[in-house]
């Protein structure tokens, strides 16, 4: 049953390899990394968290959003692990974190759409966590033309998940599931200021320049926070 409605708009989609040893150390028991070929990924995902909302309400809340995440199986299903999730919203943040067991922190954060793309900028302001600051501008790659994730691709293993895992403090795995059209997505380019997100989170600096996606956003349902 969904309970849920949101959009998720000028999505970024910004992945590096890594090692699934290194990843796999992270994961509380139950979960393994869902790798391909050969590699485990980590990503971190800027975008703007429009008109969230319970089905059927007319009021809804908007507010940027920032997570570092991984992804993973628990032997039949796959889906993504979040490591963090940033927002600038404390009202969203608290409930979050109460009702959905998620890794939910404070951020200050400033979005604007320029000719260059998305200007994405955060900074943790939650005393939960270690800081993390965040500075990036990212989008559509010049003459990139939009299209659904093509199956068995990288690019559909990365953003082609629809349910996300999280673990308690007693390492007790729960999962919800999502649903929402295919992406529609470009080949994207990021300038990357700031990222903080790794040594946070206990990884080193990834190496190289990410793997980039863009997308302009899509409409998603969310169904209820399940014990797996």
């Amino acid at each position: 049953m969904d309970l849920l409605g949101m959009t998720w708009r000028d999505v970024g989609f910004l992945h590096w390899p890594a090692e699934p040893s290194v990843v796999a150390a992270t994961l509380p028991d139950g979960l393994t990394v869902d790798s391909k070929d050969g590699q485990a990924w980590l990503g971190v995902v800027p975008f703007e968290m429009a008109d969230i909302r319970p089905l059927g309400s007319p009021i809804g809340r908007s507010f940027g959003e920032l997570n570092l995440r991984t992804y993973v199986t628990d032997g039949e299903t796959p889906g993504v692990y979040f490591y963090n999730l940033d927002a600038d919203d404390r009202v969203s943040v608290a409930l979050a974190r109460r009702l959905f067991e998620l890794p939910y922190y404070g951020a200050s954060m400033e979005l604007g759409r320029t000719g260059d793309g998305v200007r994405f900028q955060s900074r943790r302001t939650d005393d939960r966590a270690q800081r993390a600051d965040f500075d990036a501008t990212y989008g559509p790659a010049d003459g990139a033309e939009t299209h659904e994730p093509t199956p068995r691709s990288l690019e559909s293993f990365l953003v082609s998940r629809y349910r996300f895992y999280v673990a308690d403090d007693a390492g007790t795995i729960y999962y919800a599931d999502i649903d929402h059209d295919p992406w529609p997505l470009l080949d994207g380019t990021a300038e990357i200021r700031a990222n903080d997100l790794f040594a946070a989170n206990g990884f080193d600096h990834p190496l190289g320049d990410p793997v980039v996606y863009y997308s302009p956003g899509i409409d998603v349902t969310a169904g209820r926070l399940r014990r797996l």
